[in-house]
């Protein structure tokens, strides 16, 4: 409840969030690595991050999209404390992020696990926010967007997609699209916070 929808986008600490896990399954899959970075004042604040790396018991099919093996993981911490931490760190943070359903499910399922809650915090997708300046025209000026993937965004913005697939990378790739969403929505009308955080509805024919 800190923020409010006619709250100014200028003023909200956003957070760019993204972690690998051990598979798709928020309820019998784990957390591997959290990374995150603030957005705020419409600037990446670089100093204002967060990373972690979590002891994880068994390799799965997965490795083969982050490359982290259950070896590489041993001097990591284990999950409740890096739930408590990153806790700590996002406060009450609007939490940012690309298909970051996914991330906040799983964040949920260990802060059940542990501690019978889960996050408050508003949350953004930058792939609704991406679909609703679509509709709007904001990228008539643009090569047509074929995919709303993180990489064609990346593509379409003229961002490096460096360290993919990782967690700190992928935060901190998101971070540099939001920013750009952030401003393309500013010059669209949006410039209040409930109006970027509204999930994207494919509105029906009759």
């Amino acid at each position: 409840a800190t923020w409010k929808d006619d709250d100014s986008i200028d003023g909200v600490r956003f957070v760019a969030l993204d972690s690998e896990t051990t598979g798709l399954n928020p309820l019998t899959d784990r957390i591997i690595t959290i990374g995150a970075v603030a957005v705020q004042g419409g600037d990446i604040v670089l100093g204002d991050s967060f990373e972690a790396l979590l002891r994880v018991e068994r390799n799965t099919a997965a490795v083969t999209v982050h490359g982290i093996t259950r070896d590489e993981t041993r001097g990591g911490v284990d999950e409740p404390e890096a739930l408590r931490t990153f806790l700590e760190y996002l406060q009450d943070s609007v939490i940012v992020g690309h298909h970051i359903d996914h991330d906040i499910s799983t964040l949920n399922a260990g802060y059940q696990r542990h501690w019978g809650f889960d996050l408050l915090n508003r949350s953004l997708d930058t792939m609704d926010l991406t679909l609703h300046l679509e509709r709007s025209g904001a990228f008539a000026d643009r090569a047509r967007i074929r995919e709303f993937t993180l990489d064609s965004l990346c593509e379409l913005f003229g961002v490096i997609p460096h360290d993919r697939h990782t967690a700190a990378g992928d935060a901190f790739i998101t971070a540099q699209v939001f920013l750009r969403l952030l401003r393309l929505a500013s010059r669209h009308g949006r410039n209040q916070l409930g109006a970027i955080c509204e999930p994207f509805a494919i509105s029906s024919e009759a």
